[in-house]
């Protein structure tokens, strides 16, 4: 029997919408989005006000061309980029796409499974622990999502199983969206498997890889069989975390941002977010401290959420420390604080503090190419001995649920099977 040759459905190259092709990714739009595109062409934007030969203020631009790029919109000179702090000289093409940064906002992930007939089945929605902004592959989540109501959830899916549908998606199709205000973004859509596939299949117990794969051969979701009773809803949580290869590079920053930087996952699974996310932190080689000293610094932006975070910290009995600015912000809220030097500031300071093993905790935050540079030392300090970081204040929330289950030793264990019964 010679060999069989099976063609598979999906999209063809040239069915594939461009990334900056506006018309074709307004799908369904106005029918179907519950939230309009933040993204406009730049001669939609309106003229800066009074003389027009001034500089509008600079804005955000996402161009092929130029990642992480500003421009100052003059009528003559067009536009200059600064990428990486230093100015370049570039040739772009026109219109460039402006985009507004969600600052704050929850990241989901969502896969799905849709066959040729148009069924689409989700398979999971996961929510990110860190901040939208964070690589998604460095980014903590958990399924389901412990902290977005009902609603959300839903209409999440709801969008998802729509995009499915009208881009004509045969197999897998994973969506990222931002929830912002109660509004949800779209932030992109790919129609092929996710990394994130291996960990929902072991969520919710059902192989997506295999179904994709039979049902690009042309089987349907229905004929397969594979969810009987519909959408699977875990009775469990489980946590996918991020491992780190930053002890392994001398002088490599910490600090997570919108470039991936990991090289590995793990996976907790319990009954309750805090255990799960516990159990992920044990795994990826962390240690869950119960006691001992907090140091904290942050912005300026996050000092105000810092307090409750401090709050709770003093109530599961940690000691706090921090940077001048962030202990004079905690005393006047009346949290017990002592404050130290930056390493700029003098010795001793945080770094000596935590080489003298006299840390347990970190919790940094920081923005600005000056402010990064100057906080390294810190961060590759409480790497380099051991101490548990956060450098986002949804990680440090996550955190300090599992340091309260640590605390109370209520740990506990069952096998994979007993999770993905029926």
């Amino acid at each position: 029997m010679g060999p069989r040759v099976v063609e598979l459905a999906g999209l063809a190259d040239h069915d594939r919408p461009r990334p900056d092709d506006q018309d074709r990714f307004e799908i369904g739009a106005p029918r179907h989005r519950r939230t309009c595109t933040t993204t406009r062409p730049l001669d939609q934007l309106p003229p800066p006000a009074g003389d027009r030969r001034r500089r509008a203020a600079p804005r955000q631009l996402r161009d092929r061309s130029a990642s992480d790029a500003r421009c100052d919109l003059r009528p003559a000179a067009g536009c200059r980029f600064v990428t990486g702090g230093r100015e370049e000289s570039a040739t772009v093409g026109f219109p460039l796409l402006v985009d507004q940064f969600l600052a704050d906002a929850v990241e989901l992930d969502v896969d799905v499974v849709a066959d040729h007939t148009g069924a689409v089945i989700v398979g999971g929605v996961m929510e990110h622990i860190e901040e939208a902004g964070i690589h998604s592959g460095d980014s903590a989540c958990a399924l389901p999502p412990y902290s977005l109501p009902a609603d959300i959830v839903d209409e999440v899916k709801r969008q998802a199983r729509v995009l499915a549908t009208e881009l004509g998606v045969v197999g897998l199709m994973n969506t990222q969206f931002a929830i912002h205000g109660g509004d949800v973004y779209v932030l992109e859509v790919n129609p092929r498997a996710s990394r994130t596939v291996p960990f929902v299949s072991k969520a919710i117990g059902r192989p997506l890889a295999k179904i994709a794969a039979k049902v690009m051969t042309g089987r349907t979701l229905a004929e397969l069989a594979a969810f009987p009773s519909g959408e699977i809803e875990p009775r469990h949580v489980s946590v996918k975390e991020v491992v780190f290869p930053f002890v392994k590079f001398e002088g490599v920053d910490t600090i997570l941002g919108p470039e991936m930087r990991s090289t590995g996952e793990v996976m907790g699974i319990d009954t309750d977010f805090a255990r799960a996310f516990m159990k992920s932190w044990i795994a990826s080689g962390g240690r869950v401290p119960t006691h001992g000293t907090a140091f904290l610094s942050v912005r300026d932006a996050d000092k105000p959420a810092l307090v409750e975070i401090a709050r709770r910290l003093v109530n599961l009995g940690f000691s706090l420390v921090a940077t001048h600015g962030t202990a004079a912000y905690l005393a006047a809220a009346g949290l017990p604080v002592r404050g130290i030097n930056k390493v700029l500031e003098g010795r001793p300071d945080c770094v000596d503090a935590m080489d003298n093993r006299e840390i347990e905790l970190v919790i940094n935050t920081t923005e600005g190419t000056q402010a990064i540079q100057d906080s390294v030392s810190l961060r590759r300090a409480a790497l380099m001995n051991g101490i548990a970081y956060q450098t986002t204040l949804r990680g440090a929330r996550a955190a300090l649920e599992a340091i309260a289950v640590a605390k109370r030793g209520d740990i506990r264990v069952a096998s994979l099977q007993t999770y993905a019964r029926p």
